[in-house]
């Protein structure tokens, strides 16, 4: 099974970026959305160190409250 984390840009170096979720930060790339560069503030879709899709604000916070749920059942 494949994983997407929602994760906001930090920072932006051509196309590597610095991206944070929940407090974790990486370094990612965005070679794969270079034809929509995602800005500093935009939300993506981060799956093995590569943005693979830009999403909005609530897209990302709706990915995260279900991942929580799904961490808290199974830790019960």
């Amino acid at each position: 099974m494949c994983l997407g984390i929602p994760m906001q840009i930090i920072g932006i170096s051509g196309y590597n970026a610095r991206a944070s979720a929940k407090g974790v930060e990486r370094d990612i790339s965005l070679f794969m959305l270079q034809d929509e560069l995602p800005a500093v503030g935009d939300f993506v879709i981060v799956h093995v160190g590569y943005a693979i899709q830009k999403i909005s604000e609530e897209d990302a916070r709706q990915s995260w409250e279900l991942f929580d749920q799904i961490l808290a059942e199974s830790d019960a």
